[in-house]
């Protein structure tokens, strides 16, 4: 468990350390953001056999190598995830090479899109737990698709919603899922709601028949006929849902601009229609998997609870201990607890198994 707890310990260090809001979100990094992003992508890339469904994602190589890369590319499940598996194939650089693709990707949109909320490093501190430890190891193509969506909520928060979409675009095609995701594109400006609307109906039209049409049924019998169930899942829904309310009940006391209030309330209501949701569908697996794409919630409200809550310095202090602590209460209980937990223990880097083989 050591390595997950250093990963834990970088972010809560640094979130102590800065306190203030001086951290400067300039689309120039500084060198500890890239020293923590490339360490981080070697973490998540070059894990080995790490992940609940590290055999599962093996063979995917071995299916495309006899491929053509137009074959790959034009394949209606997942083309940009088979392009990763095709190169690696005709490379021979095997599973580390698809994994440090991807975590390239998933890091890029974490930390791009941590390092627009005022306290950034508490922001990558509430990710670790699930997002980056459970998501980023466990579920890569997913975890790919959700790097590249909060890329596209980078652009959103600068308004600007063809970028977003291009991103979401992309996000479909490591896990065609995220499509889902477009119509937020119609509450990025208020001021251009019409406008704003008829393009994200009309990406999402272009965007579903392109990924999500072929898969609607075998996701109708994947999941919901067979009521597919996952463990933990109504915990992790409700783990998107407690901020949720905070912000619904307390959205005045978070320094915000009006099209920033007003796109993060109706997130927040989202991430309370998936718990409707989850308690009338007969596959809690289906829900788990699309509520994944609210967890940037969770990172954007539980980082500002300490500036919407704090008084004085000393409570803006303690408040900041105070998510540190909910965090590494998170990432405890689901390394001890969890039904696949075991999959993810102990942590393995490729170099080091490697070279102790």
């Amino acid at each position: 468990m050591l390595p997950y707890w250093i990963l834990f310990a970088i972010p809560a260090w640094m979130a102590i350390q800065y306190r203030s809001l001086s951290l400067s979100a300039s689309r120039r990094w500084p060198q500890l953001w890239w020293l923590f992003f490339f360490s981080l992508v070697l973490m998540v890339g070059l894990r080995h056999e790490v992940g609940g469904d590290w055999g599962n994602y093996i063979p995917k190589i071995d299916s495309v190598r006899d491929s053509s890369i137009q074959d790959v590319i034009t394949a209606s499940s997942d083309p940009g995830y088979n392009l990763m598996n095709w190169i690696a194939a005709q490379s021979d650089l095997g599973i580390y090479f698809v994994n440090t693709a991807c975590a390239l990707f998933f890091t890029w949109g974490l930390i791009a899109f941590c390092r627009i909320q005022p306290r950034p490093w508490l922001a990558v501190l509430v990710a670790v737990p699930y997002l980056v430890i459970v998501v980023g190891m466990g579920y890569t193509r997913q975890g790919t698709a959700i790097g590249l969506a909060m890329l596209g909520l980078v652009a959103l928060a600068e308004h600007r919603v063809f970028r977003f979409v291009l991103f979401v675009a992309l996000a479909a095609t490591f896990h065609k899922s995220a499509v889902v995701l477009v119509p937020l594109a119609a509450l990025s400006n208020p001021r251009k709601k019409l406008w704003n609307t008829f393009w994200a109906a009309l990406f999402f039209i272009l965007l579903y028949y392109l990924f999500l049409d072929s898969a609607v049924d075998n996701y109708q019998r994947g999941y919901i006929d067979k009521e597919y169930q996952s463990a933990g899942a109504a915990i992790r829904i409700a783990m998107n849902a407690v901020p949720a309310a905070l912000f619904l009940l307390f959205r005045n006391r978070f320094s915000l601009s009006k099209s920033d209030r007003l796109f993060w309330t109706w997130l927040s209501v989202i991430a309370w229609v998936f718990v409707v949701w989850l308690l009338v569908s007969a596959s809690s697996t289906a829900v788990d998997r699309v509520a994944l794409y609210i967890i940037p919630l969770q990172l954007f409200v539980l980082s500002r609870i300490p500036d919407a809550f704090g008084k004085s310095d000393r409570t803006t202090s303690d408040l900041i201990i105070a998510v540190i602590a909910y965090s590494a209460l998170v990432q405890l209980v689901w390394l001890l607890f969890a039904d696949h937990a075991a999959g993810w223990l102990p942590y393995q880097f490729f170099p080091w198994a490697w070279l102790h083989q």
